[in-house]
């Protein structure tokens, strides 16, 4: 872990330092969005010092070529990744002719603040310039959740000493790279930029040609800058070969100030067809513009405060812990909310570019949980429609294998698998089991089962014919087995008989058999599932191989793993942690040392299969292996931690997922925030330390309240009906806000809930 770049404050990142030798990692926690756009901390003025900057729009990729000599039959044409998209934000400033740089400049007083309530970052400071001058800088920045499409920049100059003529260009830049181009490679053809009416500016792009016949997107951005000064203003247009840019004069004397709004309209193909686009978003700015930023700031508020009604976590005692659930909660909303089923949740979401932008199996193992809690259903069915949209692409995945059914990707955006690691293309199949179970959890937790009646059972069915045809018998051991795989566990590959691979495959089977004798005759004809091949199902499901050690009392992860140089990860040395920035790859992968849960994440995922004994032996022995590595990691261990009584890990593993940005424990959030992990601060709470599952339509609650925590309550969604829960040390309460009746179990107890009614629970 290291140092804190950030107070602590149960609303507020927030802190009064610029972390020059961290500032990407700072740009990283201060990044913002929308769900439709958004863009890492960086600043509107310009700064030489280092610094990644970066814009994204959702569903805006391209298919990078990977191919080399190597290529082997089934891998991925390409990988596909996010681009950083025109530049926006921008906005130079020079006063009395000096560049207004924080590498360069003198400065005092800097502030810098990520409002959690709304999603506004705010930064300010004194910039020293030559013969005394002194001018205090405010900046306010945020992408709108009312008009998505919308961005809003303000700047507030104040001289607090001399005299200052100021100079503002704010623009809009389409020389833009990503980081891990090759060469500095541009990914955009400018198609047009020029100054339009009412001095309002404007530039198309699109994505350059591609060999692949993916689609090419076309963007506009167009920008407006409304400017209050008690002096006069002089204004002019800067096009150049690449940019759009207005150049804004004003002098001030001492005590007068200047505020200029950049109001920023971004529309891309994904939505308006490009002749559309100009008038699409000037009618987005003439609608912004006769709203001053405060009126703005008023319909985000309105937005984050229904949201935080339903989904805040209240925690009394610990402001750290405060902090990070909020921090967590905030980054996924600015990122995913369900608007449009074309999108995801991806695992850097507008923090960076690493992973390409692109979605992984996260959704459906760690998303979908939450948001099914403390979001309306609709959002959680949007991501299952995202990938019954997709189900051509999985077909086309599993015949790329030479396979049956539906290969859903490993990351993907369109459906087809771009990822270009075989390890994870070929092996890390488990994925195709995280999208069926999503489906189940969404059917039993809502009880709204018109989605799997239709729709879901197609992806069921795929899913199975795949698995079906991806085992294989072994006559020897007269048992079927599923060789050459990657676990969730990626510090070991091309393994047989992964135990939560084989699992997960037989459990779909069961479950998709449970469906199809529950849909419509004119379904079932349309999927022609015969006799014989769900027989050959059923013959799977009960001849399948699991390997365990019996002596032991555990599940093996896979074939072998016994024969490993079997010791904890407290044995390695801490100044080679984490490993996977020490060691090669064949290290990591002959060791004994386990990325993040497996056959643990089976036994959370079926919890109601397994006994207190087994869960306790197995995770007595696979945790001290554990190095935590994968973001996705620490949640589920707290989680099981919570369920066997090993409260003071649970917490301290908690500790770890909320803040594992904040804290920045892995060393690897400077590129961008682990964006599908920040629901395992929700999770650890709700289903750890609260212990709520639900099984057969029934919820359940098994509550403690950590030691150094005073208490904590939290809100959720449950089939029509919203509950608070507040859990003390002694005694807790579940209160009914709306919705019929609700019989449930809470430590282990039968408790009937009335409408506004509370029940207090001994815990």
């Amino acid at each position: 872990m290291t140092k804190r770049l950030f107070d602590i404050d149960p609303w507020v990142i927030k802190t009064n330092k610029l972390a020059v030798a961290d500032k990407r990692l700072q740009e990283s926690i201060t990044s913002i969005g929308n769900s439709y756009m958004g863009m890492r901390g960086n600043f509107e003025e310009n700064y030489s010092g280092d610094t990644l900057k970066g814009l994204y729009l959702a569903g805006v990729w391209y298919p990078d070529k990977t191919r080399v000599g190597w290529w082997k039959n089934g891998y991925p044409e390409y990988f596909g990744k996010a681009i950083n998209s025109p530049d926006f934000l921008s906005i130079p400033i020079s006063v009395n002719g000096e560049d207004v740089d924080l590498a360069k400049i003198d400065y005092t007083n800097f502030a810098l603040a990520l409002d959690m309530h709304d999603g506004v970052l705010r930064r300010s400071f004194v910039g020293d310039f030559a013969d005394g001058v002194q001018v205090k800088f405010e900046f306010a920045r945020f992408m709108s959740n009312k008009t998505q499409e919308l961005g809003l920049i303000s700047v507030k100059a104040t001289v607090l000493a001399g005299q200052a003529e100021l100079v503002f260009q704010p623009l809009i830049n389409s020389n833009v790279h990503n980081e891990d181009s090759n060469y500095d490679e541009n990914f955009w053809e400018l198609k047009n930029h020029a100054a339009v009416a009412n001095n309002r500016y404007s530039l198309t792009v699109e994505t350059k040609p591609n060999p692949f016949g993916t689609p090419r997107f076309t963007v506009t951005e167009q920008m407006q800058s409304l400017v209050s000064a008690p002096t006069e203003i002089t204004r002019e247009a800067n096009v150049t070969e690449e940019a759009v840019a207005e150049k804004i004069t004003v002098a001030l004397a001492t005590g007068q100030s200047v505020d200029l709004l950049k109001q920023v309209a971004v529309v891309t193909s994904r939505d308006v067809e490009e002749s559309q686009q100009q008038a699409k978003a000037t009618e987005i700015l003439q609608a912004a513009s006769q709203k001053p930023f405060a009126e703005h700031l008023a319909d985000q508020d309105q937005v984050w405060q229904q949201r935080w009604a339903q989904s805040d976590v209240q925690i009394d005692g610990d402001p750290a812990a405060q902090q990070g659930i909020r921090f967590n909660i905030l980054q996924l909303f600015m990122t995913y909310y369900g608007e449009d089923s074309r999108l995801n949740v991806g695992p850097k979401g507008f923090t960076g570019e690493k992973y390409g932008g692109a979605t992984y199996w996260d959704t459906e193992a760690y998303i979908v949980p939450m948001y099914l809690a403390v979001t309306e259903p609709k959002v959680s069915r949007q991501l299952l429609e995202y990938r019954y949209r997709q189900l051509p692409g999985a077909f086309h995945n599993a015949q790329q294998q030479g396979l049956k059914g539906a290969l859903y990707p490993m990351v993907t955006f369109d459906g087809i698998e771009c990822h270009n690691e075989w390890e994870i293309t070929f092996e890390e199949i488990h994925r195709n089991s995280a999208i069926a179970h999503a489906i189940y959890d969404y059917t039993d937790y809502t009880g709204d089962m018109t989605y799997v009646l239709d729709h879901g059972i197609e992806v069921l069915v795929a899913i199975s014919r795949f698995w079906a045809d991806r085992v294989h018998y072994s006559k020897h051991a007269q048992k079927y087995m599923i060789h050459g795989v990657t676990g969730p566990n990626e510090y070991e590959n091309n393994v047989n008989n992964n135990w939560y691979t084989n699992q997960m495959a037989v459990w779909v089977l069961k479950y998709t058999l449970s469906i199809l004798k529950q849909i419509s005759t004119g379904k079932a004809e349309s999927l022609a599932i015969n006799t014989d091949e769900a027989a050959h199902w059923q013959d799977i499901i009960d001849n399948m191989y699991f390997p365990e050690d019996k002596e032991l009392g555990i599940f093996l992860q896979q074939d072998g793993f016994l024969d490993k140089d079997i010791r904890p990860a407290s044995s390695i040395d801490p100044k080679e942690r984490p490993i996977n920035q020490h060691w090669s790859w064949d290290k990591i992968l002959r060791s004994p040392f386990i990325k993040q849960a497996d056959v643990l994440q089976g036994i959370y995922f079926l919890n109601d299969q397994f006994t207190p004994e087994q869960k306790k032996r197995n995770f007595d022995f696979y945790e001290p292996l554990t190095v935590h590595e994968s973001s996705l990691s620490a949640c589920i261990h707290s989680i099981l931690a919570a369920e066997i009584g090993e409260e003071e890990k649970a917490v301290n593993l908690y500790e770890r997922t909320a803040r594992l940005d904040l804290d920045n424990y892995n060393n690897d959030t400077d590129d961008g925030l682990h964006i599908t992990s920040m629901s395992g601060g929700w999770l650890a709470i709700v289903q750890g330390f609260a212990g709520m599952r639900h099984h057969d339509g029934q919820l359940s609650f098994k509550l403690f309240c950590p030691k150094n925590w005073q208490g904590y309550s939290f809100k959720v969604n449950f089939r029509g009906r919203s509950l608070a829960v507040k859990v003390g040390h002694g005694q807790s309460e579940i209160t009914l806000l709306a919705g019929d009746d609700l019989e449930l179990t809470v430590n282990q107890q039968k408790v009937n809930l009335q409408p506004d009614q509370t029940q207090l629970i001994n815990n």
